[in-house]
């Protein structure tokens, strides 16, 4: 008998093979060593079963069904993947251990417990628990594999959040649709983030702008000429601002106290996934998802960073000396410059702006490994470029600076000015080549007047408190009050973190963490999810809500379920799932809560009144401007599935299956054909006549009721298919070349081709 070790992904099993079982040979759907024997889950082989398992009645969406809440969830294995799943449970036969090698992580232990589960797999089971995938980090992992049981309380949270994600979403988006006759998605972490969005976008419209003016004096003082913002009451009087600026100017005036201090900036702390994704958003405009994935590409593909997922910016005192290796390996490459510069002795075990393990759970902070870099694409490039720099700076001493703060007096009216002289740059060096960018983001923190009045100034700065100064001129300056900025992806990251509470002090930002609106894995999907039901749009790097989006929150919190759009409430519920993985809290008494809020959300909606279909309509208004649209004008993106169902990763889960259609009749609504799912072209079964409509999992034909079984799985051959390959699918029979993946998860390029006219199955050319 053989040791069986699943891993999550077949680049990550070819990984553990190459360093613990080099002479494995390859079966494709897994490989076998002496010793061992190496296969791999394809992302999630099981899901919850959808509720037409637990009885035919559910089919059809009703609202007197409701709620559907199984006694014990049922398991249903993920069609796409059958093979893979059979190939486990084949090997499984042959072994008397399981290593469980899926991702360090709540939703890599859902993965693997799910399998464990469904093939009732009853070996002893090891944990491998790793950041990084290189050899020498895997071949130590395997030396000190913890015992599976270690691991069972994140094996309980891991449960207890997919079925409560399944009651809520099942339920919830049931119960609206059914009553307001469009599809509407509800979800347990969804719904509050869209919930901040809405309030957000409330605040600004009915912001109203209030004129102010400001009085900015030019003094002089020998040599040295500096300037000052009048202190006082907001002055809306614009005669009485230019009546002051006239008395000022051209007058002597003296120093009415001068304060200077030093101080000092400490390097920025280290990536976790949430920090990395809201400043690649500030810098690049990447998307939350497209960090997400590059990340996961320099971990998994180009094993050049630590484990991506975390929510940890520290690291434990086992990872300084790997620390120090990383910082040699950097020798000779495009780093080396600052490599040269770098103080390791900043770097140990008890600076705790660094090593804090207390502050590390699951996995430390982001760090690049000792593999050099090389064949990374233009935006790996960037996203490492971060990683990088931000470790280096870790090696130098803080940046240095004194603090001017000047009060000036001029008949009787003061003006104060804060200069920041630097004296040293410290770890800023490693940024200096990327000041003019780098400042941008630091915009839009609400603090217009102080950023106006501090000025950063590299020439030494001194002036005589004894001596006088001469205003030598006094501007009027006209400005606006500002409403709060629209969301963009990095601060809805931030939002989402907190909850929804703005916290600027990090201390209690990190207090904040084991309460936050979903995961750092989960948060890119719930954003996405968002623009795929229809609820938001982006406009340029700005997240603006969707009429429907709209009129979901007014209903929801119009039923009397505010609860379920509380960011607060659903932080909680993180917080109690972050306390079953640590064993302080029972899963069971929490599913009992989660039930009765399922109950409540059914019992509040029956009770609503049906809204008018109009009020989900409309045009979303530009970012900025005032306003909901024009209504009765067909919204983009209105009729994609509101159901989320089983997610293939750690996103959000269990809406409904929006592929199917209802049924005429039903409580389940008949979408008009302005509400209507995306067409993509007409159906390829011969005498057919259906037409092929997009829904949540895959590309569908209207005439399934009438026999049709045609459908095109959205994730097909390990890609996401886009709308015109779909098209190009069922009008000329194949695509253009693509990179695909084979069944065993392989790497393979070519084409894919309609290979039945009747079912819709594919076939790479």
């Amino acid at each position: 008998m053989k040791t069986l070790i699943i891993a999550e992904k077949p680049d990550m099993g070819r990984n553990i093979a190459a360093a613990i079982e080099p002479k494995a040979k390859n079966h494709r759907s897994y490989l076998e060593g002496e010793q061992y024997i190496i296969t791999w889950a394809i992302g999630h082989l099981i899901g919850l079963a959808e509720p037409e398992a637990y009885d035919d009645k559910y089919k059809k969406w009703n609202i007197n069904d409701l709620p559907i809440i199984p006694e014990q969830f049922k398991l249903v294995p993920n069609a796409r993947t059958l093979d893979q799943l059979k190939v486990i449970g084949e090997l499984a036969k042959r072994s008397d251990l399981l290593v469980n090698s899926c991702d360090a992580g709540r939703e890599g232990q859902h993965i693997f417990s799910l399998i464990q589960r469904h093939l009732k797999l009853s070996q002893p089971v090891k944990r491998l628990w790793i950041s990084d995938l290189t050899p020498e980090t895997i071949r130590k992992g395997f030396q000190e594999l913890k015992d599976g049981s270690e691991y069972e309380n994140l094996t309980k949270a891991a449960r207890a959040r997919s079925e409560a994600d399944w009651l809520i979403g099942m339920n919830g988006s049931r119960a609206f649709t059914t009553k307001h006759n469009v599809l509407l998605s509800v979800g347990r972490v969804q719904t509050p983030v869209l919930a901040l969005i809405y309030d957000r976008q409330k605040t600004i419209e009915a912001f109203s702008s209030l004129k102010f003016f400001e009085v900015e004096g030019h003094f002089t003082q020998n040599e040295m000429s500096y300037k000052g913002m009048w202190q006082g009451e907001r002055m809306t009087d614009g005669a009485k601002a230019e009546a002051l600026a006239a008395k000022v100017k051209g007058k002597p005036g003296r120093i009415a106290s001068y304060e200077v201090k030093e101080t000092k900036e400490y390097p920025n702390k280290l990536y976790d996934l949430t920090l990395l994704q809201r400043e690649a958003n500030g810098k690049y405009a990447f998307s939350a998802k497209k960090t997400l994935d590059i990340a996961q590409a320099l971990y998994e593909k180009h094993k050049v960073i630590s484990y991506p997922r975390t929510n940890s910016n520290y690291v434990t005192e086992q990872n300084i000396p790997e620390m120090h290796k990383t910082l040699s390996a950097l020798q000779g490459t495009s780093y080396d410059e600052w490599v040269k510069g770098a103080n390791r002795n900043l770097v140990h075990k008890g600076n705790k702006f660094i090593c804090n393990p207390a502050k590390v759970e699951d996995h430390h902070a982001i760090l690049p490994t000792y593999r050099k870099a090389s064949g990374l694409s233009a935006d790996e490039a960037k996203l490492y470029d971060l990683i990088v720099r931000r470790f280096l700076s870790q090696f130098y001493p803080a940046a240095e600076y004194k603090v001017h703060t000047v009060i000036t007096e001029v008949e009787g009216e003061n003006f104060k000015t804060t200069v920041k002289e630097l004296l040293s740059l410290g770890w800023k060096v490693i940024y200096a080549d990327q000041k003019k960018t780098a400042s941008k983001p630091a915009k839009g923190k609400g603090k217009e007047d102080e950023e106006d009045e501090e000025i950063e100034v590299s020439e030494p700065f001194s002036i005589s408190p004894a001596e006088e100064v001469l205003c030598s001129d006094a501007i009027v300056k006209e400005k606006d009050t500002q409403p709060p900025k629209h969301y963009t992806e990095g601060t809805l990251l931030k939002a989402m973190e907190s909850a929804g509470k703005q916290i600027e002090d990090e201390e209690l930002r990190d207090a904040m963490k084991d309460s936050g609106l979903g995961t750092p894995a989960t948060r890119a999907a719930t954003i996405e999810r968002l623009k795929n039901v229809g609820y938001v749009e982006m406009q340029g790097k700005k997240i603006t809500i969707t009429q429907k989006g709209r009129t979901a929150i007014e209903l929801i919190r119009g039923a009397g379920v505010e609860l379920l759009t509380s960011p607060e409430m659903t932080g909680q519920w993180e917080r109690r799932l972050n306390e079953i993985a640590r064993g302080t809290a029972a899963d069971s008494q929490f599913m009992e809560n989660v039930k009765r809020f399922a109950s409540m959300i059914v019992d509040k909606v029956r009770k609503q009144s049906r809204a008018d279909k109009t009020s989900f309509e409309g045009d979303t208004p530009p970012a900025g401007s005032k306003g909901r649209g024009k209504a009765g004008s067909a919204r983009k993106g209105e009729g994609k599935a509101a159901a989320s169902g089983q997610r293939k990763r750690s996103g959000e889960t269990a809406a409904g299956t929006a592929v199917r259609i209802p049924a005429a009749g039903t409580a389940r609504p008949a979408k008009p054909a302005d509400d209507g799912p995306k067409v993509i072209g007409s159906c390829p079964r011969p005498g057919c006549g259906g037409m092929i409509f997009m829904g949540r999992k895959g590309y569908g034909c209207s005439r399934y009721k009438e026999g049709c079984k045609f459908v095109i799985w959205k994730e097909s051959y390990g890609r996401s298919l886009t709308d015109s390959q779909v098209k190009a699918l069922i009008e000329k029979g194949k695509t253009g070349k693509l990179k695909l993946s084979g069944a065993d998860g392989s790497p393979q390029e070519g084409k894919l081709v309609l290979a039945n006219m009747d079912t819709g199955q594919l076939e790479i050319e």
